[in-house]
């Protein structure tokens, strides 16, 4: 204890001694000076740092009073964390002068050194060693001094002068450019073909007969958009199916499926989703068509031939984020023009008797859509509807597809049809309905 109290005594009488022995400032310009002075020997230090970092210890970039006098000490010290440095104790306590401090006195006034630096230090870690946060060993262990020696490369090639660059001209010649042009056409299709069989006994109790039908159908699609004002679009329908008919006995095979339609549509963008439009619309069948037990044909090819031509707008159903997915047309102004090649049908088709045409004026609209419900479960719809205001023709197409995979499917198709312009049924009235359920193979590209 007297030991550490004697060398705390020493210390103290040190540093007053070294400070009593220096020239304190007592006038105000002096404190100033020194400040100016204790602040350029920091910028000092930070040179000195950049220098070593960026420069690779290039001492030409410095001042020789200033390497030689300040690059041993660096005033950074007193502006990092507080570290004990031991050099300083045994600086100041040193008596063969070779130390430092001794060697500091000698040095120019502009340039502090250990004079301010190392006095500050020593007075902090006398009056409050709390505040000292590290030590220079602890340091040294952390993070050792690199002493490696710098490997010089040398190269035969030598260094020649450097020569301007002068730019050389690509070789000429000809140059193959390809333009390739937008194609805004887009081409697609599906067709299917389905089977149904059907067996009653002779003896059920609840009657009927054994059958067996089949359905094809093809539609073709070839639309254009130049996703500016322009859209067509082109679709073709083309639809045959056949059904036996036991109990007729005129006819084994008669057709339950019979359309040739051909919509096309010319667009011309009014907003985002709405069109002016004018629509095309014309159908027929492939084969005649009877009634059951009957000779006489009730439908034929260009019996009858429908045509409709309306001018309106059209409305791009995108709805439940791209699952259902169409079109709406709205025509108030129509033209119908319907053909029946078979005279005796004409009255069948609300043409007059002995006439072949009918033209007639009115408002039509069109809704097709296409509704995916469920990943295997769709529905398509279209719905026509044409009025002269005397006269209304209405269709409700309803196909409900089950795909069971990429080739098999299973369908139902409802087809409700109004049409107060022909013969009045005396037990449906103008009502029709037409229905099926079948499977088979189906296939989209």
């Amino acid at each position: 204890m007297k030991h550490v109290l004697s060398t705390l005594i020493l210390s103290t009488l040190a540093v007053v001694t070294l400070q009593a022995q220096q020239t304190r400032p007592t006038r105000r310009t002096d404190r100033a000076d020194y400040a100016t002075a204790l602040l350029k020997s920091y910028e000092d230090s930070l040179a000195l740092l950049y220098n070593k970092v960026y420069r690779q210890n290039d001492k030409s970039a410095l001042p020789n009073d200033f390497v030689e006098n300040v690059v041993p000490y660096q005033s950074y010290k007193l502006f990092s964390p507080l570290t004990f440095y031991e050099g300083i104790a045994k600086d100041f306590f040193d008596l063969s002068g070779e130390g430092t401090t001794t060697k500091a006195r000698n040095q120019r006034a502009d340039y502090l050194g250990p004079r301010f630096t190392d006095a500050a230090l020593l007075g902090i870690y006398l009056k409050r060693p709390d505040l000292v946060l590290n030590r220079e060993t602890v340091l040294h262990n952390v993070a050792p001094e690199g002493k490696t020696t710098p490997v010089v490369i040398k190269s035969d090639a030598g260094l020649a002068e450097k020569q301007p660059q002068v730019p050389t001209d690509p070789e000429s010649g000809p140059i193959n450019v390809v333009v390739t042009k937008p194609n805004f056409w887009t081409f697609k299709g599906d067709y299917y073909l389905q089977f149904l069989q059907n067996y009653v006994s002779g003896n059920w109790h609840k009657g009927g007969e054994s059958n067996y039908s089949m359905v094809s159908a093809v539609t073709l699609q070839c639309n254009y958009n130049n996703k500016q004002k322009v859209k067509f679009d082109n679709k073709l329908e083309l639809k045959l199916g056949f059904i036996t008919s036991p109990s007729d006995t005129l006819h084994s095979l008669k057709t339950s499926e019979d359309l040739i339609r051909f919509t096309s549509k010319l667009g011309l963008q009014a907003t985002k989703r709405w069109y002016y439009t004018l629509q095309l619309v014309a159908y027929t069948q492939f084969l005649r068509g009877y009634k059951n037990n009957s000779g006489e044909p009730a439908s034929d090819f260009m019996s009858p031939f429908n045509t409709n031509i309306s001018l309106g707008m059209d409305y791009n159903v995108d709805w439940f984020k791209g699952r259902l997915k169409g079109s709406i047309h709205l025509a108030p102004l129509a033209y119908n023009f319907r053909y029946v090649d078979r005279l005796a049908l004409g009255p069948r088709y609300s043409l007059k008797p002995d006439s072949h045409t009918l033209h007639d004026f009115g408002s039509e609209f069109t809704v097709d859509l296409m509704w995916k419900i469920a990943e295997p479960i769709s529905w398509q719809t279209r719905l026509y509807g044409y009025t002269t205001y005397s006269r209304a023709e209405v269709e409700w197409e309803n196909t409900f597809t089950f795909q069971f995979n990429k080739f098999i499917s299973s369908k139902l198709f409802v087809y409700p049809r109004f049409d107060d312009g022909g013969t009045r049924d005396e037990k449906h009235g103008y009502l029709q309905l037409r229905e099926f359920v079948s499977i088979g193979f189906s296939y989209s590209f």
